[in-house]
């Protein structure tokens, strides 16, 4: 692909890229022709990676918090790359025969020349864009279930994993980096689907990762300080603001109406706007909320109201639910998707690792939850008290190498709101667990909140169900979707929902 084509939409200066021509050109000609002709020359890959470098490729020079592409300038020259795009001087370049393209931000440029790489696919597909606090992941899953009930072809994108069709890849990031949200938009056109639903991160718009198209649909749920920190964003302003991002880079925007920061979001936007939430002024209305406890199932039933008018129920417990459940109607209503479609696919949807309930006996309750902060934990543990346990009874631990304060509150939300606690380890990282499960317990310790503390998490998920009582509901926080443990680098195999089956199979006693 033309190097001069992979540059469109994006303003550049071509600092270096002379080339040889054929036959003989007067110094006028070259002169009018040199710019245009450093430029325009043929590149066989797009590149972000040093080890990935090719020769005739355009390798784009990205600065991360702990490496920065340009360094790998004068190696990506050695190794025969065609051209350089940076974001500043470069050095070591005596290849003269190498192009190089600055342009003001390296991120920002890539997303483009990824979607121009790609043939902008984005163009091929209906595409929805997710960001907000709290409910990216559920209200993503709600969304495929219930486009697909009603026939159409849905990818996805987001925390847990990236579906393009039968394939299933493990996700990195929330929202990968542009070249690769390209790649899977590109799979996805190909595979002839007929729309994709994403998370979109704060740290993804931060970075510019979802530039080079406009979403079709640019949805809010809520805001509440969160990713704020080295590495992150500076302040809850910043993580407010790149939130807000998202709403001058779609065409119909869907928010909640009832959040606080709904105003600070929208503000500046450019889209045409659509409300949501459960209070009057809301386009699309959730009512008469009534919460539904059976033997099998915590849920809640509501009427849709104002956009649409339908009764709905959603196997999932509290408000945080419905709010899911009304997003993604609010979304689904553009698709003119029937009536009996949403309400089948909101009964039936299931995400893994967010507020899924495992059966193992009819005495209690046991759930398994992704909650691993205290504003997270704190709404999980709120909501499930509504439904009136005999026992709450709360499992978690914290990841280690991050801040110690989180380990705090958490410690205080679960000895506040919780009835009985088993304080375990998490991803303990590069720290010691039990370091981690001390500074827990000094949150726990503010509180009047009894527990248990069993490092080893297999054996504190044994104690919990072992000790559980009729009508105990029982949810084991932190790890969610995740299959592994992380110690000292080092992941390894380690799904709750493996666990507890090894546990019943080896005569565990909970009945």
């Amino acid at each position: 692909m033309r190097l001069l084509d992979l540059l469109e939409g994006i303003s550049w200066e071509c600092l270096q890229g002379k080339r040889s021509m054929e036959g003989e050109h007067s110094m006028e000609e070259w002169n009018s022709m040199e710019e245009e002709h450093s430029v325009d020359k043929e590149v066989s890959a797009v590149v972000y990676d040093s080890r990935k470098i090719v020769e005739g490729c355009l390798f784009i020079c990205i600065e991360g918090v702990n490496f920065d592409g340009h360094a790998f300038a004068a190696e990506a020259a050695e190794k025969g790359a065609a051209a350089l795009l940076v974001s500043k001087p470069v050095e070591g370049l005596e290849d003269e025969d190498i192009t190089v393209i600055k342009v003001e931000d390296t991120r920002y440029a890539m997303a483009f020349v990824s979607a121009a790489w790609f043939g902008h696919p984005a163009k091929k597909l209906k595409t929805i864009g997710i960001t907000g606090t709290k409910g990216k992941t559920t209200t993503t899953y709600l969304v495929k279930s219930i486009l697909e009930n009603a026939g159409l072809k849905v990818g996805l994108i987001g925390t847990i994993e990236t579906v393009i069709g039968d394939v299933h890849i493990h996700a990195e990031n929330t929202t990968p980096e542009s070249y690769i949200l390209q790649e899977y938009f590109a799979k996805m056109a190909e595979a002839g689907l007929d729309a994709v639903v994403m998370e979109v991160s704060s740290q993804a718009l931060k970075l510019h990762r979802t530039q080079g198209f406009v979403f079709d649909y640019g949805i809010f749920t809520n805001l509440e300080p969160d990713h704020i920190g080295p590495g992150e964003h500076e302040s809850f302003e910043e993580y407010m603001e790149c939130k807000g991002r998202l709403f001058r880079q779609c065409l119909v925007g869907i928010v909640n109406c009832d959040d606080n920061h709904v105003g600070d979001i929208v503000e500046g936007h450019s889209c045409e706007l659509e409300t949501y939430g459960t209070g009057e002024g809301a386009m699309l209305r959730a009512e008469s909320l009534e919460l539904v406890h059976t033997p099998g199932e915590l849920g809640v039933n509501f009427h849709v109201a104002g956009l649409m008018d339908f009764d709905a129920h959603v196997p999932a417990p509290g408000r945080f639910s419905v709010y899911n459940a009304l997003c993604a109607i609010a979304i689904c209503r553009h698709f003119r998707v029937g009536t009996a479609d949403i309400q089948s696919a909101l009964r039936t949807a299931k995400v893994k690792g967010r507020i899924e309930r495992v059966k193992i006996s009819d005495r209690f309750t046991l759930l398994i939850d992704y909650a691993h902060n205290a504003m997270a934990l704190e709404s999980l543990l709120s909501t499930l008290k509504e439904y009136e346990p005999k026992r709450l009874v709360c499992l978690f631990g914290c990841g280690g190498n991050r801040s110690r304060q989180r380990r705090y509150e958490m410690g205080e939300v679960s000895g506040r709101l919780a009835d009985f606690t088993v304080i375990t380890s998490d991803n303990p990282r590069f720290e010691e667990p039990q370091a981690i499960i001390e500074d827990i317990k000094t949150g726990i310790g503010k509180t009047e909140g009894r527990y248990v503390e069993i490092c080893d998490r297999r054996e504190a998920i044994a104690y919990a169900i072992s000790h559980a009582e009729e009508g105990d509901l029982i949810v084991l926080a932190g790890k969610g979707h995740e299959d592994y443990q992380e110690i000292r680098g080092v992941k390894y195999p380690m799904d709750e929902r493996v666990i507890i089956a090894e546990l019943l199979a080896d005569g565990l006693e909970h009945i």
